[in-house]
């Protein structure tokens, strides 16, 4: 049932997508920096650092357009994407915008203001005939990684927005603060590897409760899957202080 709710969770948002694209444009941060306005993109990526730091990744497993999108995908390639080295390419790129972001700011010569609705249609992104090239570019952007090289390929390895939910849960750890975690007894566990077949992301979960790193695994979305689908009740959540 948690799956069922998840899922429709995803899909609303990814079909919500053509109105809230532009509050999570990489590219509308930059140019709206250039000009010292607080745009939506920005007031939305300081709420996913914050919201991080108590929740880890959730958004990504619950709430995210572009997750919903790649789920679609796994009925295509279900096949785990390769991780590693990879998985570091996102921050690179992540890296190199927020200097652009900062770059222009300090550029930039008007007073700052703020406006959520900054270069949107009364708050809609996606309003014209020239915008919907852009948005079925963005969408080939997202999809092309998952239908190639597997499961939630893009969040691996191009997601501007994943970096901010693993820098605010990695505070949030630092700071001892209380987090949803997914705890697991490895004591319980009998190897079967449900858990690992069932994450959306192509982790090895079986792996990492063997290590007992399955609570700070970085890459993982909280989303549950590997809980419902566990038969001996190794896995659950939990929002508690370390």
């Amino acid at each position: 049932m948690r799956q069922r709710i998840r899922k429709t969770t995803l899909l609303i948002s990814l079909l919500l997508f053509p109105i809230t694209m532009w509050y999570f444009s990489p590219y509308l941060i930059i140019n709206a920096a250039m000009e010292h306005v607080i745009n939506g993109s920005f007031i939305v990526f300081v709420a996913m650092l914050i919201f991080s730091v108590f929740f880890g990744r959730v958004w990504c497993g619950y709430l995210c357009p572009a997750g919903g999108l790649q789920e679609c995908a796994l009925r295509i390639n279900d096949n785990p994407a390769r991780q590693g080295k990879r998985d570091k390419i996102k921050y690179m790129i992540w890296i190199i915008w927020i200097c652009a972001v900062i770059a222009t700011f300090v550029i930039g010569k008007n007073d700052v203001t703020i406006d959520p609705l900054y270069m949107t249609d009364h708050g809609i992104s996606i309003a014209s005939i020239y915008n919907y090239v852009i948005y079925y570019g963005v969408i080939a952007l997202l999809l092309v990684p998952s239908l190639i090289h597997g499961r939630r390929a893009a969040c691996h390895y191009i997601c501007w927005m994943a970096p901010f939910m693993v820098i605010g849960s990695s505070i949030g750890r630092f700071l001892h603060l209380p987090q949803l975690r997914i705890e697991a007894d490895k004591e319980k566990c009998i190897s079967c590897g449900k858990c690992s077949r069932a994450c959306p992301m192509g982790l090895d979960v079986k792996k990492l409760v063997a290590e007992g790193r399955n609570a700070e695994c970085t890459e993982c979305i909280q989303c549950g899957a590997c809980i419902d689908e566990c038969p001996k009740s190794v896995l659950k959540y939990q929002f508690t202080w370390k």
